[in-house]
């Protein structure tokens, strides 16, 4: 049976790192981008060096409910789905905290609930989350995270409102808190989906030098902060990401699900070991 890779997020940075990666694990890989000219661009150049998967673009907005059933007829027209690299996704500056809820937790869920009748045995999920959700501003708060598991209910975006309090307005809170809801989803769908053989896992990548990450870095200087603080010294790289999402897919990681690998340079050790001797910067990444 012929195995199916997904990527989203895939024109650029990090998710077009992981498709780079994919393409020896599959037989077809498809690219998922709303950019339609820069996805078709990325799979024209994965194609042109002739190995590894049959690669093709998909143009698809994650929070499209239609678009996404036609992103799942499509995995079953092609074979078994075995491998998926959820990377899409937006940061504070890109958008209103209503929008980074719903493309960053709410996309997530949705994803996941349309692609859960491919699931099998042998199929993995990595779903991108954050260190920011890590680093302080999202204490486990009972009442919080009960919202934050039901993504899906309609008055989602209120009850986060009602729960967390007018500050949610603030994207970089925003932000972290959607990551955290990406954390405890990976987990529940781990349970869902283990029986049938499949896994799930998170991971959260630090300061990553992509456009995106380079455009975080610019707008907020707390990230120089986090950048010193770094004890290997430097930003990461989207190779670095793609790397171990590539792991987390592979069979090698077979007995790994519902866990989140941080990929980070050890910042958040930094963070917290000299949480009494520096000012704790903003979870604004």
């Amino acid at each position: 049976m012929t195995t199916v890779g997904i990527v989203t997020g895939a024109g650029r940075g990090m998710g077009l790192a992981c498709a780079q990666r994919l393409t020896d694990q599959v037989d077809t890989l498809l690219l998922v981008d709303r950019d339609e000219a820069t996805v078709t661009a990325a799979a024209k150049d994965l194609s042109a060096t002739g190995q590894g998967a049959v690669v093709e673009p998909f143009v698809l907005d994650i929070t499209d409910a239609e678009g996404l059933a036609g992103l799942a007829a499509r995995v079953g027209e092609l074979g078994t789905l075995r491998a998926v690299a959820h990377a899409a996704g937006i940061s504070p500056t890109m958008a209103d905290w209503r929008r980074i809820f719903t493309v960053d937790l709410v996309g997530t869920a949705l994803l996941a609930e349309t692609l859960r009748p491919l699931a099998t045995e042998g199929t993995a999920l990595v779903c991108f989350a954050s260190m920011a959700s890590l680093l302080g501003g999202t204490d486990p708060d009972p009442a919080v995270d009960a919202v934050l598991d039901d993504p899906l209910d309609e008055r989602f975006l209120d009850r986060v409102h009602e729960a967390v309090g007018p500050r949610i307005e603030d994207t970089g809170i925003a932000y972290a808190w959607a990551k955290r809801g990406v954390h405890r989803f990976v987990q529940r769908e781990a349970v869902r989906i283990g029986p049938l053989g499949a896994r799930v896992c998170s991971v959260s990548p630090g300061l990553i030098d992509t456009p995106q990450g380079r455009q975080e870095f610019a707008s907020h200087p707390g990230m120089e902060l986090l950048l010193r603080q770094t004890p290997l010294g430097r930003q990461g790289r989207s190779e670095d990401v793609a790397a171990a999402v590539a792991f987390l897919l592979s069979s090698e990681a077979g007995f790994l699900s519902g866990i989140d690998l941080l990929v980070d340079g050890g910042v958040c050790a930094a963070v917290r070991t000299r949480a009494g001797r520096t000012v704790r910067p903003s979870a604004r990444t």
